[in-house]
């Protein structure tokens, strides 16, 4: 029987689980979206649930769990500012979970999570742009010297 037993283990010591959830919850909470195994989405997606439907009630207490789940303010402040507003009509289901096919190397099942209605610029945030490098820069003025 399987009484007792609330949440997949993962395989995994309980710290090892709780720094993987909190870490993977920033990640989302950041990008918006996030490609992992499926049974880690699965694991991962009640949680996103609740700190969303927590960012909802706007009180000091909420604030506070958040920050203490979360252990960044300023993912606490987008599900407070950002994400709580853009669901405030949605009574549950923010995320989805889309199947990606099998990873090459152990074919791991792989997943997609995801915010419904999501921003899409928000998982190019920390892309930096294409910019010329220092020595593409000095072999031009080599150039221009020698010409």
């Amino acid at each position: 029987m399987r009484h007792g037993f609330a949440n997949k283990k993962l395989n995994r010591t309980s710290e090892h689980r709780k720094a993987l959830l909190k870490n993977m919850l920033n990640s989302l909470i950041k990008y918006e979206q996030i490609k992992t195994t499926l049974p880690k989405a699965k694991f991962l997606r009640p949680q996103a649930e609740k700190l969303i439907t927590l960012g909802k009630k706007d009180n000091l207490q909420t604030t506070k769990k958040l920050v203490s789940q979360l252990q960044d303010i300023k993912s606490a402040n987008k599900v407070k500012k950002t994400l709580s507003k853009r669901y405030e009509k949605r009574n549950g289901g923010y995320t989805r979970i889309i199947k990606a096919g099998f990873r090459y190397g152990d074919n791991a099942p792989m997943a997609i999570i995801e915010f419904v209605d999501r921003d899409i610029e928000a998982k190019k945030i920390d892309k930096k742009k294409k910019t010329p490098s220092k020595e593409t820069d000095k072999k031009e003025d080599k150039k221009a010297v020698t010409a």
